[in-house]
């Protein structure tokens, strides 16, 4: 669970904002369906991260669409409709906070509640051309609903993403880290993908900070050791799930429980190891305090782009999608995307995950690039 603040909330900061939930968290009085019409349930509590929400005054009368449980890198909910991308039609608006993401960019919301235990808000706010925070996620490494996940908002701005989660921005001369480069995974990084960075990087340098062309850190063991604790953790959620492979849930859910539950746990305890030591690995390799990246390596594909795959090209493929996001997840640092505007057509997403930083100097870095 996400720990929340012990200080009483003013019920009048959040006064006026509507804020729709996420598909995975309870709403009293709400439905919930985990991303599957098969699971819907009403739900008799509200989940604390929203409540306190409401007990800083915003309304929270409707829920936003998710992929099942959070899994995937798209937003295509099992029997129930699938969310489009106001910016590129036809097209997935990325997830698993795909549905967050298209309210906002229609400007139905000015922000959406979303979660992201691998990039679901990074990506989808990237996809839409809108802003998407990861604040600092709790230890020790976890999984959805744990602690590589952790809850946050697509926005369209830096300063109401900080507004949100009630922090001041600020900021000092920083070292960036300037990676074009995916780190997870091979894949072919789009042109304005890169165009995107370096203007990121130009506006950065302008601002003062020191750009520091960095290469990738390998990423092999990064990427085996996510996906066992991804994949262990949710074999262990859902041990007792009455839609647990074997009474009737198939697909992805249930290609990952068992991968799940292959990993020993010896292989377990050893990703979580490797995960706890990967922020000072990457200050070591690095020595910056912060990386620039893109958030996506091209453009969105269609709709049924991923589930079209077979399971484990599906998962691979989504890696290459994002070869950047899931890192800051180990690591637990804070990270953002930014939207960059490119002369013809939408803007690009441009990633900072953080090395040093906290959440309120990342912020403060980020509204060098976008206010």
């Amino acid at each position: 669970m996400q720990k929340l603040p012990h200080h009483l909330p003013n019920p009048e900061r959040l006064a006026g904002w509507s804020i729709p939930a996420k598909d995975l968290y309870d709403v009293a009085g709400l439905p919930t369906t985990l991303g599957n019409i098969s699971r819907r349930y009403i739900a008799q509590r509200t989940e604390p991260f929203l409540a306190h929400l409401q007990a800083q005054g915003a309304r929270i009368e409707s829920k936003t669409a998710s992929s099942e449980l959070g899994l995937r890198i798209d937003c295509e909910p099992v029997g129930l409709p699938a969310p489009t991308n106001p910016l590129w039609p036809g097209a997935t608006p990325g997830g698993s906070s795909g549905g967050a993401a298209e309210q906002v960019a229609l400007g139905t919301v000015r922000a959406a509640h979303a979660s992201d235990g691998g990039g679901s808000i990074r990506v989808p706010a990237a996809a839409c051309g809108l802003v998407g925070f990861k604040p600092t996620t709790p230890r020790p490494p976890g999984m959805q609903n744990g602690a590589l996940a952790v809850q946050g908002f697509v926005t369209t701005t830096v300063a109401d993403s900080a507004f949100l989660h009630a922090l001041n921005p600020s900021v000092s001369r920083m070292r960036v880290g300037l990676l074009t480069d995916p780190i997870l995974t091979d894949a072919e990084v789009a042109d304005p993908m890169l165009q995107a960075t370096e203007l990121a990087a130009e506006a950065l340098d302008s601002a003062g900070h020191q750009i520091i062309p960095i290469t990738a850190f390998p990423g092999e063991r990064t990427l085996d050791a996510f996906r066992t604790i991804f994949s262990s953790a949710l074999a262990t959620a859902l041990a007792d799930d009455t839609l647990a492979p074997g009474s009737g849930t198939v697909g992805y859910p249930h290609w990952v429980v068992e991968l799940g539950r292959r990993q020993a746990p010896t292989d377990v305890q050893a990703a979580k190891k490797h995960a706890f030591a990967l922020n000072g690995l990457l200050h070591s390799f690095w020595n910056v305090d912060v990386v620039l990246s893109p958030t996506l390596s091209h453009d969105p594909p269609p709709l049924g782009h991923f589930a079209a795959m077979e399971h484990a090209r599906c998962f691979a493929e989504q890696t290459r999608w994002s070869p950047w996001c899931s890192v800051f997840n180990m690591t637990g640092r804070p990270a953002i995307s930014i939207p960059v505007a490119l002369p013809g057509r939408p803007p690009a997403g441009v990633h900072l995950g953080s090395v040093t930083l906290a959440d309120d100097e990342l912020l403060g870095l980020a509204l060098d690039v976008h206010a």
